[in-house]
């Protein structure tokens, strides 16, 4: 199990915002910095600790009981780098997103799903939305948890599954933090065969026998 500030594509992303926000002075309030970065504010508390920990950011004291946040020169040559890994990942990540999306969305189609719900407030949750147009298939909303915004890029988001008002035919794990745990949830109230995967999540996909 990976820990918090590992590397992976999710973690760089957030790592990167986090340092931006830092440098920007944007990360006076936890609660406005985890909506930004979309993440739970538990979460951008464990990233801070960690980033503190490794030297690339400091903090003093400021009025009013709050703290204020700034980069080291480790934490400047950081955030470069991971701008630099970020950029790359970002152009092979975004041709197999949409290559998976739009083999999963055709398929889904000619088996009469009309309807799909995203999983995930994140960069795939907007690449497979726009892959869903081409195929005639609409997205009905987005569920995730710890959220403040009650719309993502135009679509309702759900806190979870039995906050969901809008009818949907399946789901699609859109999750790149945590997908497995994502999709044995989805599975466990969904069944098998309404919860789609995006190959490059690497999720254990269960067989219909399993399930049972």
């Amino acid at each position: 199990m990976r820990r918090v500030g590992e590397e992976t594509p999710e973690g760089s992303r957030i790592m990167l915002g986090l340092l931006d926000a830092v440098e920007q002075n944007r990360a006076q309030s936890q609660r406005l910095l985890a909506s930004e970065l979309g993440i739970a504010l538990g979460l951008v508390n464990a990233y801070l600790k960690r980033c503190i920990k490794k030297g690339l950011v400091k903090v003093r004291s400021a009025p009013a009981r709050r703290y204020a946040y700034y980069l080291t020169p480790q934490g400047f040559a950081e955030k470069s780098r991971l701008t630099v890994d970020y950029l790359s990942y970002s152009l092979s990540f975004f041709r197999q997103a949409k290559t998976d999306c739009s083999d999963l969305f055709k398929a889904a189609s000619a088996r009469g799903v009309e309807r799909v719900l995203l999983v995930g407030q994140t960069d795939l949750a907007e690449i497979a939305s726009l892959c869903a147009m081409e195929h005639g298939v609409t997205i009905a909303g987005v569920v995730q948890k710890d959220t403040a915004k009650p719309e993502f890029i135009g679509l309702p988001v759900f806190e979870d599954f039995e906050a969901i008002s809008n009818a949907f035919d399946a789901v699609l794990i859109t999750d790149v933090l945590t997908p497995q745990r994502t999709y044995e949830a989805a599975v466990a109230l969904l069944g098998v065969d309404r919860v789609l995967v995006p190959d490059l999540l690497r999720i254990r996909v269960r067989q219909k026998s399993d399930s049972k």
